[in-house]
């Protein structure tokens, strides 16, 4: 073990907190509504959602206001993910700061803290934006500062960025143990083994389709068989859910924390808010409510224009209401730790999970699921929680989303799962995928996978799965929005539209995904409403029997752009189970090596076919 004598800084930790500084700077420029950001460049860049109507005001679990709105119109809303910090705001009034709780399609919930509903809140010019999220950034530079205090954690950090493998030593008392589920195949099975032979990392590679969830879930089970108390955490809010409901089907105590939405009733039964709903602790609680509903309509009565005196009266009564909902906390945080304790598994997000204050808890194992979608900065968030580590996903997919160049640079947007992988030996690939037809998996495998994911005969090809449209030479252009922001291909938006309508396709098993929004917002105006339209990386962890992709870059100089993340490509082609038609121009992305063995292997296994099938 490396011993120092006197408290210095680790290099990459100093790396990470200049990360995250650029990052916060990236966000205060990008969401910024001034001169430079009009709220109409915002609205293009999907950073803004204006107007909104308001359909339904209430007080939620802690006594915050909580919104419930609907888009009147088509919108860009992939940016706008569960959890974000988001700023409420009125022409003309200070905004407020919030957080997304939900956004399904055109309806939507957000939190808004502060004393109470503003009282332009169903103004016609209402809308909300994205904001930064500073408290999260707050939180990440505190446990990176702190890390060297924790002993055993900073020698993993140190271990996690040497030159060389860390030493993964067999623990001695191994266990005889039978698998619950009796359908898993050799690879499954010897990465549950692995999860429970407990050492301190694990990683569970899982491609597309090769059943990490299902292998997770047997995985905790068995852990908790043994009396083991379990984290799991995801870095997105709609993952924590898939999971929990898993989890929830086998029967364990689960407890879900940190996104209070009764969007989904069967999460919701599992959350604290939905555990204590009918308690007796909710009497208390609802009294308090009242007092403090009693003080917001004393503060309310003052409008407007008001003189010093009933500014500072208000004040006061917006401070009391402020005191009763701290004391609401405390009395929910009392309830909510024998909840704690009587739980086998606690699930939420990173900063979820940190906000639960669970640490006097002994959990053995924390499992993180999709791995390659959570920056190094959050994990370490949740690591002091727990002794062992669990990281499920695939570096091969998309890595997570920073909005800072520099910082990606220099890092930050690589996930913690990539991080580990260059040191810890403990891998377990999942080898068999179970969701395409074998010619759709197949350059996947290949390129990314280096021959070892296999297909299940069930899902031979029975004819031709892959086809490619190529619009070389028919002036399909690229072309960029009104405001300069996103690509768009009107030509393969035309192609798509006499696919939909010629191909007899089954719309509800449909999606079209782009790499590009301004393309997804130009699909959402012409295509069928019951299709999935998605950009491909809010698209990433789903799946269609059809899929219609639009790679749009179509230009004399061959820039392809973002198209040179070729991880975003494997997430793009892997999504199909049945059928899968790629639209783009091979003179323009041909040049690419990687686009270069796409379109070879298509060729040989799929249709290659060109624009001029589809010209009148």
């Amino acid at each position: 073990m490396y011993f120092h004598t006197m408290p210095t800084t680790h290099p990459y930790i100093r790396q990470l907190l200049s990360c995250i500084h650029l990052e916060e700077k990236e966000e205060i420029k990008r969401y910024s509504l001034d001169q430079q950001h009009t709220l109409k460049s915002l609205k293009v860049e999907g950073l803004a959602l204006h107007p909104i109507v308001i359909t339904r005001k209430n007080f939620g679990y802690a006594d915050y206001p909580e919104i419930s709105f609907r888009l009147p119109f088509p919108a860009e809303t992939n940016h706008f993910r569960d959890g974000v910090a988001i700023e409420c705001f009125c022409a003309g009034e200070d905004s407020i700061k919030g957080i997304l709780i939900y956004l399904d399609g055109k309806m939507g919930e957000f939190r808004l803290f502060t004393p109470d509903f503003p009282e332009w809140i169903e103004d016609d010019k209402v809308g909300i934006k994205l904001a930064p999220d500073q408290r999260t950034s707050t939180i990440m530079k505190n446990v990176l500062n702190g890390l060297e205090n924790n002993k055993v954690l900073y020698h993993l950090f140190e271990q996690i960025h040497a030159d060389t493998l860390m030493d993964n030593i067999d623990i001695v008392n191994k266990f005889e143990f039978t698998f619950i589920n009796q359908f898993l195949n050799d690879s499954q099975q010897k990465a549950v083994t692995a999860i429970l032979q407990k050492k301190e990392i694990t990683i569970v590679h899982g491609p597309p389709g090769t059943g990490k969830t299902t292998i997770l879930v047997e995985g905790i089970e068995q852990l908790v068989k043994t009396g083991e108390k379990v984290l799991v955490s995801t870095p997105a809010n709609k993952a924590v859910d898939h999971i929990t409901k898993e989890l929830i089907k086998k029967g364990l105590k689960v407890l879900r924390v940190g996104n209070f939405s009764k969007t989904d009733e069967e999460v919701f039964a599992y959350t604290p808010e939905g555990k204590l709903a009918n308690g007796k602790q909710q009497k208390e609680i609802k009294e308090l409510k009242k007092r403090a509903e009693e003080f917001r309509r004393m503060a309310l009565k003052y409008k407007r224009s008001f003189g010093k005196a009933e500014r500072d009266q208000r004040n006061l009564l917006f401070k009391e209401v402020k005191n009763i909902r701290n004391e609401i906390k405390s009395l929910q945080l009392y309830n909510e730790e024998k909840l704690y304790s009587e739980a086998n598994v606690i699930l939420g997000t990173p900063i979820g999970l940190y906000d639960a204050k669970i640490n006097q808890l002994q959990f053995g194992t924390l499992v993180i699921d999709e791995a390659g979608q959570c920056i190094e900065p959050l994990a370490w968030c949740i690591f002091p929680l727990a002794s062992r580590y669990v990281l499920a996903g695939d570096h091969f997919q998309l890595p997570p989303t920073v909005l800072s160049l520099e910082a990606a640079a220099m890092g930050l947007n690589e996930s913690i799962l990539e991080v580990c992988v260059k040191t810890v030996s403990n891998i377990f690939l999942l080898d068999t995928q179970y969701r395409m037809r074998k010619a759709i998996a197949g350059f996947s495998g290949d390129y990314f996978y280096k021959g070892l994911l296999q297909t299940p005969a069930r899902l031979s090809n029975t004819g031709v799965h892959i086809s490619f449209i190529d619009t070389a030479g028919s002036g399909y252009n690229e072309m960029q929005g009104s405001n300069g922001t996103s690509w768009q291909n009107e030509g393969e938006m035309m192609i798509v539209k006499k696919l939909v309508e010629a191909g007899n396709l089954d719309l509800f098993s449909t999606a079209f995904i782009s790499p590009y929004s301004g393309q997804v917002a130009a699909a959402k105006e012409v295509l069928p409403k019951s299709m999935r339209i998605s950009t491909i990386d809010s698209f990433q962890g789903q799946e269609k029997e059809i899929v219609i992709l639009s790679l749009v870059r179509s230009n004399d100089d061959g820039d392809i752009g973002f198209l040179k993340d070729y991880r975003r490509m494997n997430v793009a082609i892997t999504r199909a189970k049945e059928q899968l038609f790629v639209i783009g121009d091979s003179a323009t992305i041909g040049a690419d090596p990687f686009y270069n063995a796409f379109l070879t292997y298509i060729e040989k296994y799929g249709s290659y076919r060109t624009v001029w099938e589809f010209e009148i």
